[in-house]
């Protein structure tokens, strides 16, 4: 292993390598001689060989015996004369001191690590531990002479270094926490949705349509992330947000929809009102125990908190700008404080189940943590690295706002199938089907049983153009009511027309920390009705992360 490292050495820290060859010398000569070695140079000599101990998986070499057996050094290297004294054995004492890559190359040019170069200058001690003859240390002494220089630059830097990390550990914002920020400024318009009648303020009298109550605006979104680990397996995860996007107005939510399910066609996936006012938004603690990863969600927290959602677009940072990212089963019914676990049964397959809740710190009658609106899920994920499958099961019980806003009671089942493959290093295909069934009991005409479907195809093209960059599409059919039959005979029974969405973005890294995203959505039939216009929404996201 040694020659590898030792030339390396010679390329990128040569100074070091002198000197340490020079003390090796050293050590070599007084040992015999005086019968004994001091203190520190034995605790040199520990500490390096400990190094090579923990390095020694570096990969596979071979010895050589010149240094003409390597295809990828010549002769007008400028190490070359040094490189041929190390390959030598005879010059050596008998021992070998150069190794290089079993297919015969010795890439030299590449930078070594701490334990590759401690590794290496380990073997060559071991090579000359025996007397040192006047040539051997003529050249030592003419390495150390050579890069003198460099020595001393090189111990500069370390102190300066090693004051700088002395500053940075007593000004550090705490030992335990990591802080990270996102940021994002977005602008947008909606155009088309003229026969859409809009009631926006919920009073049963219509406000006009798309077209005439959207304008072009500007909004923005700030998360501070705090995540602290106590034993360096848990995670406390404390975000505050301040918001001010309000989106585009008017309800195109379809009837009749699950509560969750009844997304505005027109929402985009960050958007959300506030007045710029900080407020907590996620506070979760996460943390093994036994065979499981628990999760205790106190505020915001979601299905998606607890187990992956597979969607390679979902960040609403850095994925897809409009809502229809990913599989809708994941909003189903209340959420915001819950209870759920994790168990991964091998490297690839994991099984999570929870429950969630909106209103646990109420108190009242028919509310609190599990008297009120709640959610219970289970999902089977496989996970193999470039393929990502996962069944997921919710069932949900909505007591108010089961069904588009009306106080009933509600019950559902939903079953979903999410995938996400990757292809290489440039494609990862997905989508997703979800099937759910529901009943709406007494307090609403709409009581009755309901089935419902959703479903999409999504597609991602990396470094196209632009290393860093994601071109992503989704063309998919969001929650329709395919069948809804009325518990009043006399309403029959009926189904919803279903709305086509599809979506293209491009997410443009400007540099390491802010990316530009333009996005172009398309909605055909909005609020599942073929007598509604199509919208187009443009919009342009800024983020930065920090």
């Amino acid at each position: 292993m040694l020659s590898k490292f030792l030339w390396k050495s010679l390329l990128v820290a040569p100074a070091v390598f002198g000197a340490s060859l020079v003390s090796s010398a050293a050590i070599a000569q007084t040992a015999p001689e005086a019968g004994m070695e001091s203190n520190s140079e034995m605790a040199t000599l520990d500490q390096i060989m400990e190094y090579s101990n923990e390095g020694s998986g570096a990969g596979s070499l071979a010895q050589v015996t010149s240094v003409t057996q390597f295809s990828d050094v010549n002769p007008g290297e400028w190490a070359f004369e040094a490189l041929a004294f190390l390959a030598n054995s005879e010059d050596l004492g008998g021992l070998d001191c150069l190794e290089g890559y079993p297919d015969g190359t010795y890439r030299g040019t590449r930078a070594l690590t701490r334990y590759e170069f401690a590794a290496g200058l380990a073997a060559c001690l071991d090579a000359i531990s025996g007397p040192v003859n006047q040539e051997q240390l003529e050249r030592i002494e003419a390495l150390q002479r050579e890069f003198a220089a460099e020595l001393a630059a090189l111990r500069g830097r370390v102190d300066a270094l090693e004051a700088a990390v002395d500053e940075l550990e007593a000004n550090q914002f705490s030992t335990t926490t990591r802080l990270s920020g996102e940021a994002i400024f977005a602008v947008a318009d909606l155009f088309g949705g003229d026969n859409a009648e809009l009631d926006i303020d919920d009073d049963g009298i219509s406000d006009g349509n798309y077209g005439e109550v959207n304008n072009l605006f500007l909004g923005y979104r700030l998360r501070m992330d705090f995540n602290t680990s106590f034993t360096g397996e848990d995670l406390l995860l404390t975000r505050f947000q301040a918001r001010d996007m309000p989106g585009f107005y008017g309800s195109a939510s379809p009837e009749p929809l699950p509560d969750g399910f009844a997304d505005t066609f027109s929402d985009l996936a960050f958007q959300g009102g506030g007045g710029g006012n900080v407020v907590l938004d996620d506070f979760l603690y996460q943390f093994p125990l036994g065979p499981a990863t628990f999760t205790v969600g106190v505020n915001s927290t979601g299905i998606s908190d607890i187990v992956t959602d597979v969607a390679a677009f979902s960040s609403s940072g850095s994925g897809a700008v409009g809502f229809y990212s990913y599989n809708p089963i994941y909003d189903l019914g209340s959420q915001g404080q819950a209870l759920g676990a994790t168990f991964d049964f091998t490297d690839n397959i994991q099984f999570g189940l929870g429950y969630l809740t909106d209103n646990a710190q109420d108190p009242a009658p028919g509310e609190a943590l599990f008297n009120g609106d709640n959610t219970y899920f289970g999902q089977l994920t496989f996970d193999s690295g470039d393929a990502t499958v996962a069944l997921t099961y919710v069932n949900a019980y909505v007591g108010q706002g089961g069904i588009s806003g009306d106080e009933a009671p509600s019950v559902f089942n939903s079953y979903g199938l999410s995938a996400n493959f990757v292809l290489g290093d440039t494609f990862q295909i997905g989508g997703w089907v979800n099937y759910t069934d529901g009943r709406t009991f007494s307090g609403t005409p709409l009581v009755g049983d309901g089935e419902y479907w959703s479903y999409a195809g999504t597609l991602g093209v990396s470094d196209l153009g632009i290393d860093g960059s994601l071109l992503g599409l989704i063309v998919g059919v969001p929650t329709y009511a395919a069948r809804y039959e009325f518990a009043n005979a006399g309403l029959g029974a009926f189904g919803s027309d279903a709305s086509v969405y599809v979506e293209g973005f491009y997410r443009i890294p400007i540099s390491d920390n802010i990316a530009l995203t333009p996005s172009v959505i398309v909605v055909q039939d909005p609020s599942n009705n073929n007598d509604n216009d199509g919208i187009v929404i443009g919009a342009l996201r800024t983020t930065f992360r920090f």
